[in-house]
């Protein structure tokens, strides 16, 4: 039995928010227990300039931690 009392083998309640921030073009916190992950997405219409002339876009992704 674990401190707040879940099975070894029970799953700790999982739950997602949608559209949890205004200002990003999508965003969901999804909330594991006492876990809780924030995604945000926002678009640029525009290519790095090393991508120029092409036709391709570009997708990057950071993350950040509290310590």
């Amino acid at each position: 039995m674990r401190p707040s009392g879940r099975a070894p083998d029970q799953m700790r309640a999982i739950s997602f928010t949608p559209n949890f921030t205004m200002h990003a073009e999508g965003s969901v916190l999804v909330a594991f227990g006492n876990t809780k992950v924030l995604c945000t997405a926002s678009v640029e219409e525009r290519q790095p300039r090393w991508l120029k002339d092409e036709q391709q876009g570009w997708i990057t992704a950071e993350y950040g931690m509290l310590p």
